[in-house]
């Protein structure tokens, strides 16, 4: 099979998006199919996992430079398209690029299979370009419908995500999880590193992921006290800075990758998001298959991920007060967050790169079938 992925984003960047796409090419590679990758990402390597990769014009979003706006050519889109001749395109995460692509693919007959995975929408209210918010959250809602309804198949991360898809009109959708790597493991708990953030055996309360607005990594600061914990943040990005300041006794790591990370992960005792638009939330995932347990919002993907009571806890968006109470339960009670954690890595066994990317080698060939 002749895969063309085109994204936003890409490397040298690295983030949800990303991830998932460098998975997807892996297994094609091992595989033996063949695949292209038409990016906005100044700076990507020329080739990745055996795949060509043709970067296209962009512009960095201001104050936040790692989101690229395309600026790109469609009669080039056109052009490069045709001369790979896929059986399928695949969007990963289409907004700007995605609709040129999406056009040039029905203009051509190609096949599209367009996965949701970030709420551009949610993003719009946390990076605000104009001060009528909803205008803005609207306007982002009615090109991803525009952009999807073009495709032969919508795969959303969750159920929720997929029925709210149904909910705006975004026809032909189906779920399409993320796996997991077996990086994330409990074994990899590191002592040292416990001991030099926890010197004083401090329960280890963490968040990983971008440092960025739209994660509200604001409300953290309601943890500030809570008995016996301390605060972990691994992750960089534009918002670093002003919560530093915000956090004076927190534990930065910054970015990490590969057994790093795992080891990190593996060593806090309590996971915690406070993003309200996350669509899936991969480091929630990795965190569960670490055996850590995870306190979220009751927002979008995390409603899937997290079991209340069973794998974690979820609290309602907003409350800060019950965002602190969960922390601090899971906090006082060794027993619970042991028990928790095991379950959170029994719930995510299976949940393979491997098995995952031949469904979606499925949904390729669904597509393909539908569109003749």
């Amino acid at each position: 099979m002749r895969v063309a992925i085109v994204t936003d984003s890409f490397l040298p960047a690295m983030n949800g998006v990303v991830r998932s796409v460098l998975r997807v090419l892996e297994h094609l590679e091992r595989e033996g199919h063949s695949a292209l990758v038409v990016c906005a990402s100044p700076g990507a390597p020329r080739s990745v996992h055996g795949a060509m990769v043709v970067d296209v014009p962009s512009l960095g979003l201001p104050g936040y430079t790692e989101v690229r706006v395309p600026l790109p050519s469609a009669t080039r889109l056109r052009a490069v398209l045709a001369a790979f001749a896929p059986d399928v395109v695949h969007l990963a995460s289409p907004f700007g690029l995605g609709g040129t692509a999406a056009r040039a693919a029905n203009g051509l007959g190609l096949p599209v299979v367009a996965v949701f995975q970030t709420d551009v929408a949610g993003f719009a209210s946390r990076y605000p370009l104009t001060a009528r918010v909803h205008t803005a959250q609207e306007a982002a809602w009615w090109r991803v419908e525009a952009i999807h309804r073009r495709a032969e198949l919508t795969l959303a991360p969750t159920a929720t995500v997929a029925e709210q898809l149904r909910s705006r009109g975004i026809p032909r959708t189906r779920v399409w999880a993320r796996g997991v790597d077996d990086l994330f493991d409990p074994a990899r708990r590191d002592p040292a590193l416990r001991a030099q953030l926890a010197p004083h055996g401090e329960v280890l309360v963490g968040y990983v992921g971008r440092v960025a607005p739209e994660k509200r990594l604001e409300d953290l600061a309601v943890l500030s006290g809570v008995p016996g914990t301390r605060l972990v943040v691994v992750g960089d990005g534009p918002s670093r800075p002003r919560l530093q300041a915000q956090l004076p006794g927190a534990a930065f790591l910054g970015q990490l990758s590969g057994e790093r990370l795992a080891a990190a992960v593996a060593s806090l005792d309590v996971f915690v998001h406070t993003g309200e638009h996350e669509t899936f939330c991969q480091a929630a995932q990795e965190a569960l298959a670490s055996g850590v347990p995870v306190v979220a919002p009751a927002a979008g993907g995390l409603r899937d991920l997290v079991d209340p009571s069973r794998t974690g806890w979820l609290y309602a968006p907003g409350d800060l007060a019950g965002l602190r109470a969960h922390v601090a339960d899971l906090a006082g009670d060794a027993a619970k967050r042991r028990a928790l954690g095991e379950a959170a890595r029994e719930r995510t066994r299976g949940r393979t790169w491997s098995a995952l990317c031949e469904q979606l080698l499925e949904h390729y060939r669904d597509a393909a079938a539908v569109s003749v």
